[in-house]
């Protein structure tokens, strides 16, 4: 499972918990953790962004650059 699933995964569980919460606090707290999962999503999503531009090397290439 890549760490992109895992944060969706936990969104979507940490939303489901949101929609059930029964004080005011527990509510808060859900919003708040929802937010940050949301952020750190994104986060990830940009990362990958950028990994995908990095170029493509062959094994031979790639041990070659890490001799040099």
């Amino acid at each position: 499972m890549t760490h992109l699933e895992a944060l969706n995964l936990r969104l979507s569980n940490e939303r489901a918990r949101l929609a059930t919460a029964k004080t005011s606090y527990e509510r808060n707290l859900r919003a708040v953790w929802v937010a940050q999962i949301e952020r750190e999503i994104a986060g990830e999503m940009a990362f990958l962004a950028k990994v995908d531009d990095l170029p493509e090397m062959s094994d031979d290439e790639l041990l070659a650059a890490l001799m040099a």
